[in-house]
């Protein structure tokens, strides 16, 4: 069954001049432009395509990557706007339609908004609307205290920051939870406080080793380390702040207190020339 809005692997069964046409079972054949077809490939090979509208409404593959599928929610860029709505760019030659009535706002060229991709069951064509909450979902969610998801910044709140959880519930992390600068479409990890009774998730942006607490950026610190040749990093608390900065984007104050928090664990050991990882940090998380 193939899916409109999605990747799906499809065989190419014939070739013309302008492209090659893929099995899409019941529905028969769809075309797949010359531009977008892999170098090499041949009839009886398979594809992982996306499925999409053209122009003139007929259904076609790309292998374009866009930047949502149907049923996700994604912060994308106004391309243009016209009488009809505004048209945001999700990846594709053809722009993503936001009609007016899906707007909270009117949305302007060149400016970000958070929207929900799906198929308007009326014209079955892909379309955006930026009036997201009415796209969560109200079942009780199935999470546990500490339990580690995925998250996107929705917006400020008088409370914290909303936010969508596993592209699916509502999330709210306190104002006193937020230790890093936090912005509308970011994508991050998070951890679940409590699930409310009203469905709502508490979030925090901690992790907890035992009964011992660790930032967000220890913990970012940590995997950087990991990740590095020999676990070592070349920066201190003598480094410049704009060296830090780029290197990690936070400030030189949340660096030497991240640094702190892995030392006081003995997840590192300081060194003149920078921080050295140890056997107890690089094992840390194997067993979390």
């Amino acid at each position: 069954m193939i899916r409109l809005g999605k990747h799906n692997i499809m065989e190419v069964v014939r070739e013309v001049d302008f492209g090659m046409y893929l099995d899409a079972g019941e529905v028969g054949e769809v075309l797949i432009p010359r531009k977008y077809i892999p170098e090499g490939t041949k009839v009886g090979d398979s594809l992982r395509v996306f499925l999409h509208l053209d122009s003139e409404e007929r259904l076609v593959a790309t292998t374009e990557e866009p930047k949502v599928e149907v049923n996700e929610f994604a912060y994308l860029e106004v391309k243009w706007v016209n009488e009809y709505g505004a048209f945001l760019d999700w990846g594709l030659t053809k722009d993503l339609f936001c009609p007016f009535k899906e707007q909270k706002m009117r949305m302007v060229q060149g400016r970000k908004y958070l929207i929900f991709c799906y198929i308007d069951p009326v014209t079955y064509r892909i379309v955006a609307s930026a009036k997201v909450d009415k796209f969560l979902s109200d079942e009780m969610p199935p999470y546990s205290s500490g339990e580690e998801v995925d998250i996107l910044i929705h917006q400020k709140s008088d409370l914290g920051m909303k936010a969508i959880v596993d592209g699916k519930y509502r999330g709210l992390i306190f104002d006193n939870e937020i230790f890093q600068p936090l912005h509308t479409g970011d994508k991050l990890k998070a951890y679940v406080k409590q699930v409310r009774p009203d469905g709502k998730i508490d979030l925090k942006l901690q992790r907890y080793f035992g009964k011992k607490r660790i930032t967000t950026f220890s913990d970012q610190l940590l995997q950087y380390l990991k990740a590095c040749k020999d676990g070592f990093c070349p920066l201190h608390d003598k480094s410049d702040a704009e060296d830090i900065y780029s290197t990690f984007g936070v400030s030189k104050k949340t660096f030497k207190r991240g640094v702190g928090d892995l030392y006081k664990h003995q997840f590192i050991t300081l060194l003149p020339d920078g921080i050295q990882l140890t056997p107890k940090g690089a094992a840390e998380g194997a067993e979390d």
